[in-house]
């Protein structure tokens, strides 16, 4: 059984008659009277009791007519379901991130996504909470790390590659350190979240190694880091992102290069990928372009 046989009985019994019907589908009468011959040897039964002078529809026909009206019907919906996915965006697109990275990168996200499609406006929150897309009524949500299972959709947009950072001054005063066990002597400047203080494992592909231990400076923010590191007081691990124009500068100098943490993927979530509408589409497209253009490494 096929759309096109489904299409023709239908459009039969709403003409009247096979030469109105094949008209209205710019097909041949034989052609359909062919293609209901099919159907009916298809399905076993007869669909149509036909004279010279007219047609009538028998009983299981109707059963069928009301499925393939319903069918079609559906069939149809889809069609214009995707031709308006495929239109361009329109209206409010609600996203929330963290401040940090909202800050880094997806504000000018943001920025080119707006100068790039004039029909649609972003209600942006940044939060260190994490939102609950779906009854919080948000189109997409930006999330850093591994993602836990969730009813949610996602999208990998890219990952943060990371390095060790300091500045001159310090290197000067201190020594530029030549191995992850010279790194442990250092005064160093680390990332923290309330009560969990982690320090550092870092890999070359080869060799692993784990930095603990009492830090110079504790905070969580980056950019109070990245600070900290450009005045002299210490090692910093960094986004490449964050530290690549302090490197440009020469206000900061890339520490055992060969080592890093694993980079950290980047997802936008959202509630549903069955309709992905225009706006969160285009978004999500545009935050993978716009990715790679910050350099992953320094």
């Amino acid at each position: 059984m096929t759309l096109e046989q489904l299409r023709a009985f239908a459009k039969i019994v709403q003409a009247g008659s096979f030469t109105r019907a094949a008209e209205a589908l710019a097909t041949h009468k034989g052609h359909l009277s062919r293609v209901l011959t099919h159907l009916e040897k298809e399905l076993g039964v007869k669909l149509l009791e036909r004279s010279t002078r007219a047609l009538s529809i028998t009983e299981v026909g109707r059963e069928v007519l009301e499925r393939a009206v319903g069918i079609l019907g559906a069939v149809d919906d889809t069609l214009r379901v995707t031709q308006l996915l495929q239109g361009e965006p329109r209206g409010v697109l609600r996203l929330t991130c963290g401040v940090e990275f909202g800050m880094l990168a997806v504000s000018g996200w943001i920025d080119g996504y707006l100068a790039r499609f004039a029909d649609v406006s972003v209600d942006a929150d940044f939060t260190a909470r994490l939102v609950d897309v779906v009854h919080e009524g948000f189109d997409i949500a930006i999330r850093l790390g591994e993602l836990k299972e969730s009813r949610l959709a996602a999208r990998r947009l890219g990952e943060l590659q990371y390095g060790l950072y300091a500045g001159p001054g310090y290197l000067k005063r201190r020594g530029i350190p030549q191995s992850l066990d010279a790194l442990r002597s250092h005064a160093l400047l680390m990332f923290t979240t309330g009560s969990h203080r982690s320090g550092w494992r870092l890999t070359n592909g080869e060799e692993d190694g784990r930095i603990d231990g009492a830090a110079r400076l504790r905070a969580n923010n980056t950019f109070v880091l990245l600070n900290a590191a450009l005045a002299g007081l210490g090692i910093a691990q960094l986004p490449n992102i964050v530290a690549a124009e302090s490197v440009h500068s020469q206000r900061l100098v890339r520490v055992l290069p060969r080592f890093a943490p694993q980079p950290v993927p980047v997802h936008a979530v959202f509630p549903s990928n069955r309709y992905l509408t225009p706006k969160v589409r285009t978004f999500i497209d545009h935050a993978i372009g716009a990715f790679p253009a910050a350099p992953r490494d320094v």
